[in-house]
C-alpha cells in the first residue's frame, strides 16, 4: 500500500512539473515573438547606414568603412596612421586597378637624387600622394595623382596651387594604376570619427559606410 500511495505522489509531483514547465516555455515564446516582432525588421542601404552618423553605424553588425583610393605612398601613410587604433584582424586592404587618362605632375628633373629631393620636398608641404616616375619619356618627374578625366586632374591642380605649388601641370598620360582601399569592419564611433579626420590629409579620397562583402 505505501508502495502505490508513493508511486501516486511521484506521478502527481512529474505531472505538475510537466505543465509548469510546457507554461513557461509557451510563455517564453510568446514574451521573444512580441520583443522581436519579425515583421518590423528591416534591412538597410549602404546609403541608409552611411545617413546613420559614426554613433549609430558603430552599434550595427556587419558593417564595413571603406577608405580610398590611396597610392602606394598613401597606403604606406594611412596604415601608419591607423596603427595607434590597434585594428588588428579588422583591418583589410582592396585593391583595384585603374585606367587613367590625365595625371598631374612636376617635370623631370635631371636625375634621381633630383628627383627624389624634390618629391621629399612636395611631402613635406602635405600634398599627399608624390612619387617619381621610374622609366619611359617622363622618366624623374613627379607624380602628383593620376585622374580618369581632365576635370579632376584640374581640380587637383587648383587644390595644389592653393598650398603653393607652382610648376605643376596637367597632362594626357595613358596608364594602369594600382591603387589600394582600407576596408575597417564593424568599426567603432571613435574610429569612424577619426577616419573623417584623416580623409582631409589624402587629396582624392574619401570614406564610405556600407554592408560588407561576404568572404
Amino acid at each position: 500500500m505505501r508502495i502505490v500511495v508513493l508511486l501516486l505522489l511521484l506521478a502527481n509531483l512529474s505531472f505538475f512539473a510537466y505543465t509548469r514547465l510546457d507554461g513557461s516555455v509557451d510563455g517564453e515564446a510568446v514574451r521573444l515573438n512580441e520583443e522581436v516582432q519579425p515583421d518590423k525588421i528591416r534591412l538597410l542601404t549602404p546609403q541608409q547606414v552611411a545617413a546613420l552618423g559614426p554613433a549609430k553605424v558603430a552599434a550595427l553588425a556587419d558593417v564595413c568603412l571603406e577608405w580610398g583610393p590611396l597610392g602606394e605612398p598613401e597606403r604606406t601613410k594611412a596604415l601608419a596612421d591607423l596603427e595607434p587604433l590597434a585594428l588588428g584582424r579588422l583591418l583589410s586592404q582592396r585593391r583595384v586597378e585603374n585606367s587613367m587618362a590625365f595625371w598631374v605632375y612636376v617635370q623631370s628633373a635631371p636625375n634621381r637624387a633630383e628627383a627624389d629631393r624634390r618629391a621629399a620636398d612636395l611631402r613635406a608641404r602635405g600634398v599627399g600622394e608624390a612619387s617619381v616616375v621610374e622609366s619611359g619619356p617622363q622618366r624623374y618627374a613627379v607624380s602628383l595623382g593620376a585622374f580618369h578625366t581632365q576635370e579632376a586632374a584640374q581640380e587637383r591642380l587648383a587644390d595644389l596651387a592653393k598650398q603653393g605649388v607652382a610648376n605643376a601641370k596637367v597632362g594626357a598620360r595613358q596608364q594602369v594604376v594600382t591603387q589600394t582601399f582600407l576596408v575597417i569592419r564593424d568599426p567603432q564611433a571613435s574610429v569612424v570619427a577619426r577616419l573623417r579626420e584623416l580623409v582631409a590629409a589624402y587629396p582624392g579620397s574619401d570614406v564610405k559606410v556600407g554592408g560588407c562583402d561576404k568572404p
